[in-house]
Formats: C-alpha cells, sequence, structure tokens
C-alpha cells in the first residue's frame, strides 16, 4: 500500500475513459489537489475556463465492470484564504407566484468568504451592506463533483450527474465518509473536484463555497459488488445516492438500491429489508439545482445493530 502524491497538469469538464493521470493498486492513497468551480487554483490563478474541472482520472489496478469502487476521504483541506458563493436562491425551490413578484435576481453576483482553516470558520465579508453582517458559519469542507467512467464510452458533463456519480453536491461526501461507485470500465477511472468550504443542502444557490482544496483519499476494490447507484457509509449512517430528474425518479432510484443494499449486505429478505425500511429511512437532499437532482436515502447504524436480535 503507498502512498501517491499527485499534483494535477490539465483537467477535464465531463468524467469518462479520459487517459489516466495515475495507476494506484486497491489500498493505495492518493494526496492531491482540486481547482475552485471556476478553475482557479490555490493562488486564485485561473487555470483552465469551464466549471467544475475534475482532476483525474485515477486507474485503479484490478477494478473491473461489476465491481464496486470504494473511496475513503480522508482529508479535504482548503488551501487558500478566499471562497466564492452565488448569492441567489434557485426559482425551481421557490413558489411561481413569489418568484413573479420578485426582483429580478442577479445570477453573476457573488459573495467573498474568507476562510479560515485554523479556526475551522467561514466569514462573510462581501458584501458588507446586509442584515447579515460579518456572519461567521463551521468550516464543513466537502467534496461536491466525482465519480468515475460511465459505460459505453460516454463522458457526461460535471454540471449534472448519473449512475456513473458526478455533481451530487451532497454535503454528507466530507472526511470520514466512504464513497461507493459502480465500475462500468476497467480501472474505474476515478475523477473528483469542486470543493466547497460548507454548503446548504440542495446547493439551492447553485453554488456552495467554491474554494481549491487538497484532498486525501484511499482507494479499494469490492469484487462483484452488484451495486447500481452511488452510495456510502459513515460513523452513523449507510446511505444510496439515486440521481434523475425529476426528484421522485432520484428517490426511487435510491431507495430501490437501499432494499437491493440491505438483502445484498445485511441478508434480510425482501419483507425484512421492506419493514426496516419503512420505519427506519432518512432522506437527505443533494443537488436540486442541475439538471439531474440527487436524494440520499440512509439508515441509521443503531438499527442495523437491531437486526436479527
Amino acid at each position: 500500500m503507498a502512498t501517491h502524491h499527485f499534483t494535477p497538469s490539465h483537467f477535464h469538464p465531463t468524467i469518462g475513459s479520459h487517459e489516466p493521470v495515475l495507476r494506484v493498486a486497491g489500498g493505495d492513497s492518493v494526496v492531491t489537489s482540486t481547482l475552485c468551480a471556476h478553475g482557479y487554483d490555490a493562488n486564485e490563478t485561473l487555470v483552465v475556463q469551464m466549471s467544475n474541472p475534475m482532476t483525474g482520472p485515477f486507474y485503479v489496478e484490478g477494478a473491473e465492470p461489476g465491481d464496486a469502487l470504494a473511496v475513503v476521504i480522508e482529508r479535504i483541506e482548503p488551501d487558500r484564504e478566499y471562497g466564492w458563493a452565488r448569492t441567489v436562491v434557485a426559482p425551481n425551490v421557490l413558489d411561481p407566484d413569489y418568484v413573479a413578484a420578485s426582483p429580478p435576481a442577479d445570477n453573476q453576483a457573488l459573495a467573498r468568504w474568507r476562510v479560515d482553516s485554523r479556526a475551522a470558520t467561514v466569514t462573510l465579508e462581501e458584501p458588507s451592506d446586509t442584515s447579515l453582517g460579518r456572519i461567521r458559519l463551521p468550516l464543513a469542507p466537502m467534496i461536491g463533483c466525482m465519480g468515475v467512467a460511465p459505460p459505453y464510452g460516454q463522458a457526461i458533463s460535471t454540471a449534472t450527474s448519473g449512475q456513473h456519480g458526478g455533481n451530487m453536491d451532497y454535503r454528507g461526501f466530507c472526511s470520514g465518509t466512504t464513497a461507493y461507485f459502480p465500475v462500468f470500465v476497467p480501472g474505474a477511472l476515478f475523477q473528483l473536484g469542486d470543493c466547497h468550504a460548507l454548503q446548504g443542502d440542495g446547493e439551492i444557490g447553485g453554488t456552495g463555497i467554491e474554494i481549491s482544496c487538497t484532498v486525501q483519499f484511499t482507494v479499494r476494490i469490492r469484487k462483484n459488488a452488484a451495486v447500481l447507484w452511488p452510495g456510502g457509509e459513515n460513523r452513523h449512517y449507510i446511505f444510496t445516492v439515486g440521481n434523475a430528474r425529476p426528484l421522485d425518479q432520484a428517490v426511487q432510484h435510491a431507495t430501490t438500491e437501499m432494499l437491493r443494499r440491505l438483502q445484498r449486505e445485511f441478508k434480510l429478505d425482501e419483507a425484512g429489508a421492506r419493514i426496516l425500511l419503512g420505519q427506519c429511512v432518512e432522506y437527505d437532499v443533494g443537488n436540486i439545482f442541475d439538471p439531474a437532482y440527487t436524494m440520499v436515502c440512509k439508515i441509521g447504524r443503531r438499527a442495523l445493530k437491531s437486526v436479527g436480535h
């Protein structure tokens, strides 16, 4: 098991079967960096003009179609002092009559946030003339966009998401979480980017606090895992992710995958999985701004400890 330190020199606006930048083995760790969603680096220098530029892809030796790629998110560290965010709320999450009666929103207006990693806070610096003042909030870094190469030679925009992962903007993809992805091509070809210093559920403004980051992750392979959708786990939950539009289809994908997972990993029969899910399920909202929405279906580990007793 090795730790690879990789400095990216080019980036992709799509997740696909691009030429791998590094080959790693299962159990290896990678320390690398990401650009912010507009292509700026740790020095706030524009590196590429694209949205959600991806670092990678990383080829994982031994990963084959039908396997699952486990990505253990070890750490996410903002590597500059300032991040930015839009100041709007997406009209699709508001009542139409409220939108019609409100002044037109400036989709280009940005807030500037100071990110203090030592104090673990983010502080609003601009605009300075709102009723919020210099509001200070807890720092909570997360990965907004990551995934593996989709099947059939597709290259899918980092603006959206699907079975391969993508722009899910789920704030549960943070340090201490293991993310799972179905493998569609040899080597999986994992990519990541679009990190946020903080983000509310849904990314309803179209951004979190966008910032470049240093990320460390470890890859593992689950052979013949029969995983169809992304998912993950942390200390308190296991979860599955559905990416689709409309929102109810994303719920369907996530919930169906959880039923499969309960039967596959916890050896529940169909009836037992349905009963447990009906009383213990929790849902989180990932991205509800971009072309495909993201819903997360969760089961607490406390509930799972009671299974079979």
